[in-house]
């Protein structure tokens, strides 16, 4: 009887020790989501333009082929490589995030550029010289795969900076859950804006009170402002993201005058106030002035990315535009 007492005891400690297990995965998990908010912003704002122009009935099937390629990017492919580069080259983490930064920084810059100076999208016209629907459909999946990819690979290495060094099994695990839980908000969110038009003009059609009905016309045509809204706060977090990975990087590379910088620029604004808005103050200093500095080097990435890196990689991988 004490025998089996005993072993209880161990197994209730057992219980304990993973439940806290599971609690710290779960909170670093969300510690480490909230860094990559940015690159989240993003993706749920790129991803609708992949199903517009196809049938209501295709728009689902099309987010959840996107999803399961998604997961693969993260599971299969990232976290295994995230994992072998943290375990035996993690000098490698901040160089990779600040290449990252540089990418956000360089497709916040470049939407802000296409609509000061509006021109043809490429994109957009290889679109239109395909005929065959379920060929565009696969063609549109191919390309937000590709996408997701690149920003997927920025979302686990930010996520595995802000983790910290703690078991093997713990990180993976927490990257995992980070990996889950971010595609499932991502495109759960994509799927809800994708079909709200076609919720509004069903409750528009068949609500039995003048407000029901009210509300679904509000949603139908408030979905294209919802759109440009998303475009814009997508846009402004890459910048700032971008910016402050970038000025984070080199002030822990041995270059911190412009992380210094701007900090010291952000207290001095926030001297002599007084209040619990001090913080978010000083917050909203510092982001404003990281996305002043991604959205100036953006603009000088474009031309390079866009007539220099972008022709080479066409070059090499027998394409005409890598971009």
């Amino acid at each position: 009887m004490s025998g089996l007492l005993a072993l209880l005891d161990d197994v209730a400690a057992i219980a304990k020790v993973a439940a806290a297990s599971v609690d710290d995965v779960a909170g670093m998990a969300a510690k480490a989501g909230s860094k990559a908010a940015g690159v989240v912003i993003d993706d749920a704002a790129v991803t609708p333009k992949y199903v517009h122009g196809f049938e209501a009935k295709r728009e689902l099937p099309i987010i959840w082929k996107i999803t399961k390629g998604s997961l693969f990017n993260k599971l299969v492919i990232l976290l295994p490589a995230a994992m072998l580069m943290n375990a035996f080259a993690p000098w490698l983490v901040t160089p990779l995030l600040m290449l990252g930064g540089a990418y956000l920084c360089f497709e916040g810059a470049e939407k802000i550029f296409h609509k000061l100076f509006p021109h043809g999208d490429a994109e957009v016209q290889a679109d239109m010289e395909v005929g065959d629907p379920v060929h565009l459909e696969e063609k549109r999946v191919k390309g937000a795969i590709k996408t997701d990819f690149i920003l997927s690979a920025e979302i686990m290495t930010i996520s595995l900076a802000a983790i910290p060094d703690s078991a093997l099994w713990m990180e993976a695990l927490t990257l995992a859950v980070v990996a889950v839980g971010i595609t499932i908000a991502v495109y759960g969110t994509v799927a809800l804006i994708v079909k709200m038009d076609d919720i509004g003009l069903f409750m528009a059609a068949t609500a039995r009170t003048g407000l029901g009905r009210g509300i679904g016309t509000g949603l139908v045509k408030g979905m294209p402002k919802l759109m440009a809204l998303l475009s814009t706060v997508g846009t402004a977090a890459m910048l700032w993201v971008g910016g402050s990975i970038i000025i984070h990087g080199l002030d822990v590379l041995g270059w911190p005058v412009l992380y210094d910088w701007i900090h010291h620029v952000a207290e001095g604004a926030v001297h002599g106030i007084s209040g619990p808005a001090i913080g978010f103050l000083e917050w909203l200093i510092i982001a404003g002035l990281d996305g002043i500095f991604g959205l100036a080097l953006g603009m000088v990435l474009i031309p390079l990315v866009t007539r220099v890196i972008g022709p080479v990689i066409g070059a090499l991988t027998g394409k005409r535009d890598a971009h």
